[in-house]
């Protein structure tokens, strides 16, 4: 299955889900929570608050080689946009990329989305827990902090 057809299928519309295709067009589904919701808005506000002029995507999906993977929250600078607009789903990461740690996340699950944001040309990954606890990563392995922006508070 293509990323299009998932997004243009009516019965995909409104699922309590996020939704995401493995390397094999295989669809992937993870429960939403109330709770996660609310720290991919903390996260992308904080973004907006502490990042130079760009664009906040809650749900950003993005073609990996694993398939397309949606970061819950990425932040794109305003020369990513210019270049690459909202095209569904990016060819390459924007510079931010953040997930959101949920119970049902293994430790392996977040390696490998880390490592196919930063091959796809993330600056930044960054996990997030329910406590709002940030780890940042880039190409040279894990941050004491984000290169990219001052302190973060969620």
């Amino acid at each position: 299955m293509e990323w299009s057809e998932v997004i243009e299928n009516p019965l995909f519309e409104n699922l309590p889900f996020k939704i995401e295709l493995n390397r094999f067009g295989q669809i992937l589904m993870s429960p939403a929570s109330n709770s996660h919701g609310n720290m991919e808005y903390r996260v992308g506000r904080a973004l907006e608050q502490s990042c130079p002029p760009g664009e906040i995507i809650i749900e950003c999906a993005i073609q990996t080689s694993d398939g397309v993977k949606v970061a819950d929250v990425a932040w794109a600078s305003a020369a990513f946009i210019a270049e690459y607009g909202y095209s569904t789903p990016y060819q390459l990461a924007p510079e931010i990329c953040v997930e959101i740690l949920s119970p049902s996340n293994s430790d392996e699950e977040m390696r490998i989305k880390t490592e196919l944001y930063l091959a796809r040309g993330a600056q930044e990954v960054w996990l997030v827990n329910a406590k709002g606890n940030l780890r940042f990563f880039s190409h040279t392995g894990e941050l004491n902090a984000s290169s990219k922006v001052g302190t973060i508070r969620l």
